[in-house]
């Protein structure tokens, strides 16, 4: 039996991703350690795994890119939120690998210093990416602003100015960050971007078509598709009684001020035949007002129960919620709000799967003609849960995480993240 530890940035998006795999890995006889949110404890525990915290220290660190006025300003807030959160997560792991020792470490990739750390061990280590991979490549748009595939040479020149302007953007945060990676004995990186190039093996949690296909997938990632587990849960009797098309309503479970999408869908929607159904999150559900019985609104339901029963998603983009929802069929009309949020809702868009408004372009007439349109792309949502059931899921990436333990495996195909991997160079 060999010990596993996974270690999460302190948010509730980036632990459920990875649950099927560290669940997978228990079912094979491992010792599954993770180091999350304190307030995770019971989630962790009840799945039959063992939970240690990362410090208050970490938590404290709240990202606040929803301030920032435009993407590269949310860029430059969150390479400073990831950098000041670094020094104190090098301490929490440092402190659980003393007492266990483990065989393995898998690190959440916005986790720079935990990252970092586990570069310098002489074990193996992967890291888990549960949104679109911000890397460079001529077949993919520069990350960020939410462009479409480049076509053309000025499309090209485009992508190189934006990647030019995060480099530029994230320039102070990264220095801080190799001041902390040469104190650890590890390289400097150049750019945001390298971090993810770093282990041993990176579990992409996505699937193409919805990420674009590149001529140049680095060797160390393996797309598994999403991350579904979720604690078994049923939707409420009541939605039964709500007439079609059901629209749900989701915003973020990490405060981004993004309760105007649900003011926003009310007026587009709450007279239109149907009904809705508002989770409101991290927001408080007494801001809203449902203006008749059609209208529901809460602050949590289980999303993998209700989804099974709802026709159409109106989302924020966050990765977790859309891809949940792609995987059970379900179309969805993306407003993005902020962080990743427009890569999400391109790619979405550009899969045939759902519509997406811009949040500088919100309006009621906009929200109801992309939900109207995203219900007519039922077909596209539905090919893309196959292709992510294909991608192997959680039991894939434990599969994965095994052949790091030393087990050889053949070497992947230049063209596609879902082959084998690589065994583990020694460090």
């Amino acid at each position: 039996m060999s010990t596993i530890l996974f270690y999460t940035s302190p948010a509730r998006g980036h632990l459920n991703p990875m649950m099927d795999v560290a669940v997978a890995l228990r079912s094979m006889g491992h010792r599954v350690v993770m180091q999350t949110l304190t307030s995770e404890v019971d989630l962790v525990e009840r799945a039959g795994l063992e939970h240690r915290p990362i410090s208050t220290d970490t938590a404290s660190l709240a990202l606040a890119d929803y301030k920032g006025s435009n993407p590269l300003k949310q860029l430059q807030i969150t390479g400073a939120c990831w950098q000041e959160r670094a020094s104190h997560e090098v301490t929490d792991l440092r402190e659980v690998v003393a007492e266990l020792d483990p065989d393995l470490l898998v690190v959440d990739a916005n986790s720079w210093g935990a990252a970092a750390f586990a570069e310098g061990q002489s074990r193996p280590w992967a890291m888990f990416l549960p949104y679109c991979l911000p890397a460079p490549s001529p077949d993919v748009p520069a990350f960020g602003p939410g462009f479409p595939p480049p076509k053309n040479r000025l499309d090209r020149i485009r992508d190189r100015v934006v990647w030019s302007l995060s480099k530029r953007a994230t320039r102070n945060s990264i220095k801080k960050l190799n001041a902390l990676r040469a104190k650890l004995g590890v390289a400097a990186l150049d750019s945001y971007a390298d971090v993810y190039d770093r282990a041993d093996l990176l579990l992409y949690r996505t699937a193409e078509p919805f990420d674009y296909p590149r001529r140049d997938w680095p060797e160390s990632i393996r797309a598994i598709g999403p991350g579904l587990w979720t604690e078994p849960e049923t939707a409420p009797e009541w939605i039964g009684d709500l007439p079609h098309p059901r629209v749900l309503v989701s915003v973020s479970t990490e405060f981004q001020d993004d309760g105007a999408i649900i003011d926003t869908a009310l007026a587009a929607l709450a007279d239109q035949p149907g009904s809705v159904i508002v989770t409101t999150a991290a927001l408080d559900p007494s801001r809203f007002h449902a203006p008749n019985d059609r209208v529901r609104i809460t602050r949590h339901l289980p999303h993998a129960a209700v989804l099974a029963e709802v026709d159409v998603l109106v989302t924020h983009g966050g990765m977790g919620t859309t891809q949940r929802a792609l995987a059970a069929g379900v179309p969805v009309c993306v407003i993005p709000w902020g962080r990743d949020q427009n890569e999400t809702a391109r790619r979405v868009r550009e899969c045939g799967a759902g519509t997406m408004v811009p949040r500088s372009k919100l309006s009621a007439t906009r929200v109801r003609k992309g939900v109207s349109d995203a219900l007519a792309m039922t077909p596209g949502a539905e090919q893309l849960a196959a292709a992510f059931g294909s991608a192997g899921g959680g039991a894939r990436g434990a599969e994965l995480l095994e052949g790091l333990l030393g087990e050889a495996i053949v070497a992947p195909t230049p063209t596609s993240p879902t082959g084998a991997l690589r065994p583990a160079a020694p460090k």
